[in-house]
Formats: C-alpha cells, sequence, structure tokens
C-alpha cells in the first residue's frame, strides 16, 4: 500500500452495552485488519455485564484501544458514538458496533478504494451471520452509490461498513433518535456529498435473537418518523419514499 495512505490514522468508534458474550470476536476483528493505523474508541453505556472488564482488558493489551465510560446510562447508541467522535484523532472515522465483525482487509480495501476515487464517504457490502456467528452466505449487496435523493428511498449505508473523512462530518453528531445513523447520513448527504461503495463484502452483521415482525413494524415506524416528522418531507412525497423502502426492504430482509 502506499505510504501516504499509511500516514491516515482511522478512528473506529464502538459503541458497547451488555455486549460481553461477543465483544472480543469484534475487538480482535479490528486487531487482526492488514491496514494497522488505527485507534478503537470503545464507549461502553454502563453495561451490567463484563463488557467493561473485557475491554479494559483489551485496553491493556494494546495501546490503540481507548475505553470510556458513561456516567450514567444514555439508553441508545448516539451517545456513545458522540462521546467517541469527541474524542477521536484520526483523518478517517469508521464505526463498528460491538457485536459485529470486519474481515480482515476491512480499512485497507477502502482506503485503497479511497485512494483511487478520491472518494471522501465509503462504504460496503455486507454478510448476515447467526447469533451464534455461523455463516450463511446471506450477502446484502448495496447501491455502486448513495446520494441525498438516494437515502430518502431507503437506508443504503450499512454503518458497520462506513469509512468517512472527518472533515466531511464536520461539527456534525448524532441526534438521539431511533434509526440514528440513518438520519446522520442523511444530514451529511444534504450538503451535496456522495457516498460511494466500495464493491465488495467487508463486514459481519449479527443478527439479534429478537422478534423479526415486531422489529420490522418498528423499523417501518421509525422510518415515517425519520422523513416526516425530523426531516419534514412532504406527506405526499414521504409515502412514495416509504413505499420504496418497503419495496426494497422486503428483499433485503428475507435474506
Amino acid at each position: 500500500m502506499d505510504k501516504n495512505l499509511m500516514d491516515n490514522l482511522v478512528s473506529i468508534i464502538t459503541p458497547c452495552y451488555n455486549a460481553g458474550s461477543n465483544l472480543s470476536h469484534t475487538i480482535e476483528s479490528v486487531i487482526s485488519q492488514t491496514y494497522q493505523n488505527w485507534e478503537m474508541i470503545i464507549v461502553d453505556d454502563c453495561s451490567s455485564d463484563d463488557s467493561w472488564e473485557i475491554i479494559k482488558k483489551y485496553a491493556s493489551i494494546d495501546s490503540r484501544i481507548r475505553p470510556y465510560r458513561l456516567e450514567k446510562p444514555s439508553g441508545s447508541p448516539a451517545r456513545p458514538r458522540n462521546v467517541g467522535l469527541e474524542n477521536s484523532c484520526g483523518d478517517y472515522v469508521a464505526f463498528l458496533d460491538a457485536d459485529d465483525v470486519w474481515l480482515c482487509d476491512k480499512l485497507s480495501s477502502q482506503m485503497e478504494f479511497v485512494a483511487s476515487t478520491g472518494s471522501e464517504f465509503v462504504y460496503s457490502d455486507y454478510e448476515k451471520i447467526n447469533f451464534d456467528g455461523k455463516r450463511r452466505n446471506r450477502i446484502i449487496k448495496m447501491p455502486d452509490k448513495t446520494t441525498f435523493w438516494d437515502i430518502l428511498e431507503s437506508c443504503s449505508i450499512p454503518c458497520l461498513t462506513v469509512m468517512i473523512k472527518r472533515d466531511v462530518i464536520g461539527d456534525l453528531r448524532f441526534k438521539n433518535v431511533s434509526k440514528e445513523d440513518y438520519l446522520f447520513w442523511i444530514n451529511i448527504l444534504k450538503k451535496g456529498t456522495v457516498a460511494y461503495n466500495s464493491g465488495m463484502v467487508l463486514a459481519l452483521y449479527r443478527e439479534q435473537p429478537k422478534s423479526r415482525s415486531s422489529n420490522k413494524l418498528m423499523m417501518i415506524k421509525d422510518q415515517w418518523n425519520v422523513l416526516r416528522n425530523i426531516e419534514m418531507v412532504k406527506p405526499i412525497v414521504a409515502t412514495y419514499f416509504m413505499a420504496t423502502y418497503l419495496f426494497k426492504g422486503v428483499f433485503k430482509y428475507l435474506k
């Protein structure tokens, strides 16, 4: 890899709440990256399991892992992610939740993509895995690029795959709402930024053992809330976007 690329520090922001059963796998997937110029900022949201002990153990082994713990539970990934942003030093920022996993070439592949295309906001395809970590080749393909108007139709930017230049984020922070990552991407793309898919599977999304039907209904409600009550999209336009969202979601969540 080009030496100039290696000079770019990547800040990896990981919110954590009661993820002890999978947290070591997540952290080790970062340590195993072929691109080694990173810092991992793990923000524990007052976990009641052994998450904090696991975080401190890895931080004592690898100085690139920086642990933070909130004074009181926030109940949302938004605050931990914002704490991570405020304490990060990287030229680029990436996001990885405490139960998901990166493949070993995630950062190197995306950094090479940035170098060859000049993109400032990149994401990738990903693979769904069972809660126990079993892989069954359930690949989720994302669009080649995403604009502001594209993302209003459907959230085509998986948080666990994102790498974004810090200058693009600026002072923007996550808001304490449902689908906080989706709203974050909307606010970035609203400024005219375009996000690009680096074109390969680079991360594993761990499905949680919850009711799929109840989650889907809640996701629909949250999607409508972002469009109508936060972004103030007109009802007829929001209805069109919701129809597109539902159509695309059928194929995405059947996998």
